[in-house]
């Protein structure tokens, strides 16, 4: 039986075991080997010129006292729209690179920076997507005749038009999702070497994904891919936002070129925050019609992506035009897409690209449609969810839903979360002067990702199996969730069971973790290099056994002749297929590799309620509890996957309550642009999170597995939100936008009691 086939969770530490993260021990103690960890012999240290406007035409570039020469001219990096490394004549936001300077040590390059005097003439700025778009907009490249570089429609407005002209109720509902950015724990950082005898770059950082910034910087450099070789060790958080090519990968390399040793360039927090690819920023215009019982009949909306000074990618408008009606069986759709040029840093996927926000669009209609029309906010959703049996099915705009049970999930989370006893609560809260409230919000993922993946698997006779992998991990687990299914499989032991990953001249292909693929393309061709071994394997033992190899079984590390106790162990065959006897079409390294292209997506789903309180002199919300259900398809670690789930929450609730990229939309200036005015969640702002997991396996996947990832932040926008209005409804709020700070909620509070003050 092929591995792909089975379901067994037999091994100790095998397949759905809440093993221990085997990584951890080595990193708890400083063991780590991260980007900035890297030093090499002669190396010299850069430090970057950064635009301190957002819209600016570049005159001279002088430094007084040193040579200065111009960069590669106007290759292209992997953005859509030309853009240089390093712009020439034109800079298009706040932090991008004007010039590169290169010194002995890292204090010497940042003076010399400082030293840098350049000519600048601004220009008008425009930060907000919907103003960019705009008619008397400026316009942002020569030659295009708007800043809207995407303008698309999908689904079937004609009968939107119909579903809306019978409804009985009509919800709108308009909404900004602001921009976010990662805030990683390691700032990005990168060596380049070259080396001449080889004619070929070595490129040292930690990045999501290596092949793509393996291909990133062989077309910034004008080079093959086969010249570059990227390598990263540990890295320190990702989210999406190191997924993409970065200017400065490519420019350590040219510079190490050019100086003929090591250049290192190690960022800043500020750089960080100005010069990472952010997230989100999503403006909305949504429409939901419903007849007089609640069915849903229609829907329609406007998403305008701020994809920022270029375009790194589209996903996040695309991913949440394609399940915009989210879980809701909506007949009737009709979606608008815009993605529109600004004066800020790109945007990128990051943490579940485009998700959250349309989640957000649509469980804030749902509310917004029980409160106005005298729904149970529970029963309406219930009402409208696509049932397991309609399984699979077909949204508005044609994406297929392989299979869930959504009505399950939303049931489930309820119940542990006690609905049914929250008034009790809210009612306690209220003789403490508190209003309390909760929300809901189911929500559904569409995970695809880099389609191909690559598994080398190599069986050792000393007793070690290596597990070669494109896909780097930056704080997922891998090493463990990836040894537990050849765990399982083998019938090894854990400590057995080495993963080598991180240096493109080993792994050949890799598509990275984003998309929640890396365990969910990954396992399949794992599953397919080990029934290779096992296969190869068979033949070796039936020699060493003296038995023909169709009566030869394997489990638990075993092949055995069927109906004797004749055995010999995996290792053992590894060792006698090296033999200089050994037949000579099994002969050699007990090894298979599988590359499979996978385009195939997945779609995990879940529902997550949370209770706030809200103090009404301050407006400081309180999270007070937080529950959810995430089906995952199958959970290879749970207790990695609650891990993951858990900061997911974090990172959620950390939008809906205090992150905000925030730009002044005059000057374009970021003005979050530290820790002091970027408020990240402490463990103390939160509750213990009720986490479930939920394993209904997928049906288009061979081992049931749909990803885990990313689930924790897709609902939570909707949840806190639907939580603190529902707090304040008694008031009259009907809606808070985000960050929904202190002061927000006061203001809301205030306007709502029409008390105005001093400050107001």
């Amino acid at each position: 039986m092929s591995f792909l086939s089975s379901r067994t969770r037999s091994a100790r530490e095998g397949f759905g075991k809440p093993v221990l993260r085997k990584e951890d021990a080595r990193l708890l103690v400083g063991g780590g080997c991260y980007s900035d960890d890297v030093n090499l012999l002669g190396q010299a240290y850069a430090c970057f010129v950064r635009s301190p406007h957002a819209h600016a035409r570049i005159g001279r570039i002088e430094m007084p006292g040193n040579p200065h020469e111009e960069m590669f001219g106007s290759r292209n990096v992997t953005f859509i729209a030309p853009h240089p490394p390093m712009p020439a004549n034109r800079v298009r936001f706040v932090g991008g690179i004007v010039a590169m300077v290169v010194a002995e040590t890292p204090a010497v390059a940042r003076d010399g920076a400082e030293r840098v005097v350049v000519e600048w003439t601004t220009l008008p700025a425009v930060t907000a997507s919907r103003s960019a778009a705009g008619a008397d907009a400026p316009i942002f490249y020569d030659g295009a005749a708007s800043n809207v570089c995407v303008d698309s429609a999908v689904g079937d407005a004609a009968a939107v038009d119909r579903a809306f002209s019978r409804a009985a109720h009509v919800v709108r509902f308009e909404t900004w999702v602001h921009r976010v950015t990662g805030v990683t724990l390691e700032p990005r950082a990168a060596i380049g070497v070259w080396d001449p005898a080889s004619g070929r770059y070595t490129i040292h950082a930690g990045a999501g994904g290596l092949g793509r910034t393996r291909t990133g910087v062989a077309g910034a450099l004008g080079v093959p891919e086969s010249a570059v070789r990227v390598v990263a060790r540990d890295v320190g958080g990702n989210f999406g936002t190191r997924n993409s090519c970065y200017p400065e990968f490519a420019l350590v390399g040219w510079a190490a070129r050019r100086l003929d040793r090591p250049v290192k360039w190690t960022g800043e927090r500020r750089e960080a925050f100005l010069a990472d690819y952010q997230g989100r920023d999503l403006a909305s215009h949504a429409e939901l019609a419903l007849d007089a019982d609640g069915t849903f009949l229609g829907f329609r909306a406007v998403n305008t992506s701020n994809v920022g000074a270029h375009v790194v990618s589209f996903h996040p408008l695309n991913k949440g035009m394609a399940i915009a009606t989210t879980v809701y069986r909506i007949p009737a759709v009709a979606l608008h897409g815009r993605a529109v040029l600004t004066n800020t840093s790109p945007t990128t996927p990051y943490r579940s690209a485009g998700r959250p926000e349309v989640m957000f669009v649509m469980e804030r209609l749902i509310d917004l449609a029980a409160r106005r029309h005298g729904f149970d906010r529970v029963e309406l959703r219930r009402k409208n969810l696509v049932p397991a049996s309609a399984m699979p099915y077909r949204n508005g705009v044609g994406i297929v839903y392989d299979s869930g049970d959504y009505l399950a999930a939303l049931d489930r989370a309820v119940a542990l979360a006690d609905w049914a006893g929250f008034e009790a609560r809210r009612a306690e809260a209220r003789r403490r002067g508190r209003y309390r409230g909760i929300g809901v919000a189911n929500y559904l993922e569409l995970n695809t990702g880099d389609p191909r993946e690559r598994a080398q698997v190599t069986v050792h006779p000393e007793g070690r199996i290596d597990l070669v992998l494109g896909t780097l991990s930056s704080g997922q687990g891998h090493a463990t969730s990836f040894a537990q299914l050849l765990v399982e499989w083998f019938g090894v032991e854990l400590s057995e069971v080495r993963l080598i990953t991180g240096d493109t001249d080993v792994t050949v292909v890799g598509g990275g973790a984003h998309s929640a693929r890396a365990l969910r393309l990954a396992a399949v061709v794992m599953a397919k290099a080990s029934d290779q071994i096992v296969e190869k394997g068979r033949r070796i033992a039936a020699w060493v056994l003296e038995a023909a190899a169709a009566d030869i079984e394997f489990a638990a590390r075993r092949f055995a002749v069927r109906g004797t106790d004749r055995s010999v162990d995996l290792f053992e065959v590894a060792a006698a297929a090296q033999r200089a006897d050994a037949p000579e079409d099994c002969r050699g390294p007990l090894a298979a590799t599988s590359d499979e292209t996978m385009p195939v997506p997945s779609f995990p789903y879940g529902c997550a309620v949370c209770e706030v309180e809200v103090d009404p002199e301050t407006g400081v919300v309180e999270l007070a509890r937080y529950t959810t259900v995430d089906d995952c398809g199958r959970a290879v670690n749970p207790m990695i996957l609650h891990g993951q789930t858990h900061g997911g929450i974090a990172q959620g609730v950390g939008q809906a309550l205090w992150e905000s990229c925030a730009y002044d939309a005059e000057t374009g200036q970021l003005l979050s642009s530290t820790l002091m005015d970027y408020a990240l969640p402490r463990a103390d702002a939160l509750p213990a999170f009720t986490t479930e997991i939920s394993e209904v396996p997928s049906t288009s996947h061979p081992l049931g597995l749909r990803g885990g990832g990313e689930g924790g932040t897709t609902p939570a926008l909707g949840a806190v939100v639907n939580a603190i209005v529902d707090a304040l409804a008694e008031l009259g709020v009907e809606h808070i936008e985000m960050p929904a700070t202190s002061e927000r909620v006061w203001r809301a509070i205030r306007d709502a009691r029409r008390e105005p003050t001093a400050l107001e």
